[in-house]
């Protein structure tokens, strides 16, 4: 039993395009609970992505005006993904490596939805609690 890119990924996640203001942005990051945005094209591919992070270090800490700022400003290109068929350790191998904390799963060219380290962590846990049942029931006596 092998976790594929396809059986966690996130299919609700918040896309805006590009031109929409950080503070409208964050006003929607907030009332969706969502510590990121994936930023969209006037054709609606990806095309960054804007994180607490970006918040932080691109708006906050150079006093830039919200309302003036747009997300295009601030996100962060080279968005990283996987493909739907990519297992569960590839994916959290290079997020570890590169040091990212999410990813975008592509099948047929499309989006699928995103996969982010939390939802590793979980998946990971409900994954290793099944293996451990599965090898409990298989080393038990039958009497």
């Amino acid at each position: 039993m092998v976790l594929l890119a396809k059986d966690i990924v996130e299919k609700d996640f918040l896309s805006l395009p590009r031109g929409t203001s950080t503070f409208e942005a964050a006003k929607q990051m907030n009332s969706s609970q969502r510590g990121f945005v994936i930023v969209v094209g006037a054709d609606g591919r990806p095309e960054g992505i804007v994180t607490e992070w970006d918040y932080l270090s691109k708006l906050v800490a150079e006093e830039k005006d919200p309302s003036k700022t747009r997300l295009e400003d601030i996100m962060s290109t080279g968005l990283v993904t996987v493909k739907a068929d990519d297992g569960i350790d590839f994916i959290s191998q290079m997020m570890s490596e590169r040091g990212i904390r999410r990813v975008l799963v592509i099948q047929g060219g499309n989006v699928l939805g995103v996969i982010t380290a939390k939802t590793v962590l979980s998946r990971l846990k409900e994954y290793v609690d099944q293996v451990s049942s599965q090898i409990a029931r298989l080393q038990t006596p039958r009497y």
